[in-house]
């Protein structure tokens, strides 16, 4: 069998792609990287390289190639993603002693910008929930039912994707949420938050009965068609209230959540507390938020701390 790197590049895809059950995305990442890789290998060894030239590459020659895509002006993700395709690669030549993986275990991957959340503003959180709708010739239960979605996404800090999976019997003063990785929560509901569900299934019942009568699980929030609303759906709708409203592209669903957890934070609850809320799995997680509004923050200090001198007497 042929040790060319284009060669061991390709047995090494069908594996990741039979073996490993790769997902069809992975391997075209990979395959893109490898080409890029070899590609670059071939100006940087001036030959094809082989098995041979491939372990004998050092630490400095695999940073050469990150600065070659790094001139290309590509982000700290991309490069990730590369060296990542790179390492696999590697190991899985490794394991079989047909390569040396030596080299790259004294390289860092790039650091990963680290991307602050961007919510709204509650003043502008309150004006989207006032308005509830872009087009007055929707029909009262479509009303209805953007504002409890938007009301329980600021109100209970949900992803969208969360919010849209519950189903139309939830119940009670608290929503138990499957999120991430498996990760279960108790989520407490705010009266107001309660009254906007309670008003839109009733809006619901009036006006488009035949939505509810099909089997369960049926899902809380319909689409027009009968079906689950769809995220595409929820988030066109956010941004015709936004237009209407003359708010910047933050304001998306998603900005709600952060919005909940800003509010949070700014009047003083705990970041464990909060973490728990998100469902987040580190509180590396939930401290981005002290970076967002450090004014805020600080004045809740103030306030909230016993040795500030800032709080009213008899607090």
């Amino acid at each position: 069998m042929s040790d060319q790197f284009d060669s061991l590049a390709e047995r090494f895809l069908s594996a990741m792609q039979n073996e490993r059950r790769a997902s069809a995305y992975t391997v075209r990442n990979y395959r893109h990287a490898l080409t890029l890789f070899g590609g670059f290998l071939r100006g940087h060894l001036g030959s094809e390289p082989d098995a041979k030239a491939l372990s004998s590459l050092k630490t400095r020659d695999f940073r050469a190639f990150l600065a070659s895509r790094h001139r290309d002006d590509l982000d700290a993700a991309t490069l990730r993603l590369d060296l990542s395709a790179i390492r696999s690669f590697y190991r899985y030549w490794d394991r079989q002693g047909v390569l040396s993986a030596a080299a790259l275990s004294a390289l860092k991957s790039p650091k990963k910008r680290q991307v602050l959340p961007r919510p709204v503003s509650a003043l502008d959180a309150e004006k989207l929930l006032g308005l509830t709708t872009a087009d007055e010739s929707d029909p009262g239960w479509i009303r209805a039912r953007d504002k409890a979605l938007f009301t329980l996404l600021f109100g209970a800090g949900l992803r969208i994707s969360e919010a849209l999976g519950l189903d139309w019997d939830v119940g009670g003063t608290h929503l138990r949420i499957d999120g991430k990785g498996g990760k279960t929560r108790d989520v407490p509901l705010l009266p107001a938050v309660l009254d906007a569900i309670d008003i839109y299934r009733q809006a619901v019942e009036t006006e488009a009965p035949h939505l509810t009568l099909g089997d369960p699980p049926r899902p809380l929030f319909y689409g027009v068609r009968g079906g689950r609303l769809s995220p595409t759906v929820a988030q066109a709708r956010m941004r015709r209230l936004r237009a209407q409203l003359g708010l910047d592209d933050t304001a998306t669903p998603h900005a709600l959540r952060h919005a909940f957890a800003t509010e949070l934070l700014a009047g003083g609850a705990d970041l464990r507390v909060i973490q728990e809320l998100l469902g987040h799995a580190s509180l590396a997680s939930t401290q981005r938020y002290t970076a967002v509004d450090p004014d805020r923050l600080a004045q809740a200090h103030r306030f909230a701390h016993p040795r500030s001198g800032s709080r009213p007497r008899g607090s």
